[in-house]
């Protein structure tokens, strides 16, 4: 059997149960209102992450952001507005589309750079939004480019809905959100931290002690890229 025939097996099962549906209002619910906290501080003109040092590799980008003036509001406005059409049942699947490109640029923004404000939220953020997209396969099906492919119907709301427990989807939820977080805490050897103190701890008593806190004052003192202090740092580490 093919993944699509599979899909479309597993299709109604999932929008006719009551578990799906709450999770499927949790992402809708906490998506929006991060996106609204985030939107609001661009509008208001605020610095977001203000308390973070210009130094910074995320500093420096939310600062140069920031100066771009109603550009910066411009995407807070577009948050806010994509939070909004998520919360109306009538627009979730245009505010889960206007959302998808912001959320994917802030998880590859915070990889590149590292950030731990977002390094586990941004990817758990865009799972989610798929999620919602995956839920509305039924009229986002004709916007995607499949032409061979048999069209779902659209899905009727059911006049009772089940309570079996999805077991498996609760299992890979919690692996995938597991994984993350442990991708974010030891998938990388050497990581910026936030401040210099929290940065310097990650070498304390370690083989790489000084050459970990030469990464850490060439982030956090001299303000260098990341790409520069991790070139730093191995160079160090390989002339310890």
């Amino acid at each position: 059997m093919s993944i699509f025939k599979s899909f479309k097996l597993f299709y109604p099962k999932m929008r006719s149960n009551r578990w799906y549906w709450l999770f499927y209002l949790f992402c809708r619910v906490s998506l929006a209102y991060a996106f609204i906290v985030a939107g609001m501080v661009k509008i208001v003109g605020e610095r977001f992450a203000n308390g973070l040092s210009e130094l910074h590799p995320m500093g420096a980008y939310l600062t140069a952001l920031h100066d771009t003036g109603y550009y910066y509001t411009f995407i807070g406005i577009a948050q806010v507005i994509a939070a909004i059409l998520l919360l109306i049942p009538r627009t979730v699947l245009w505010g889960a589309l206007v959302y998808l490109p912001i959320i994917i640029n802030i998880w590859i923004l915070s990889y590149a750079v590292r950030f731990e404000g977002s390094i586990v939220t941004s990817p758990l953020m865009t799972l989610a939004n798929l999620f919602i997209l995956v839920w509305h396969y039924d009229r986002l099906q004709y916007l995607l480019p499949i032409k061979k492919l048999k069209p779902l119907p659209f899905f009727e709301k059911p006049e009772h809905y089940s309570w079996r427990f999805p077991f498996a989807f609760t299992l890979i939820v919690v692996a995938i959100s597991a994984s993350t977080i442990v991708f974010a805490v030891y998938g990388h050897e050497v990581m910026p931290r936030n401040s210099l103190r929290d940065c310097q701890q990650q070498f304390t008593g370690t083989l790489n002690e000084e050459a970990g806190y030469s990464f850490c004052d060439c982030i956090h003192q001299e303000g260098h890229s990341l790409n520069q202090c991790l070139e730093l740092y191995n160079s160090q580490k390989k002339s310890n």
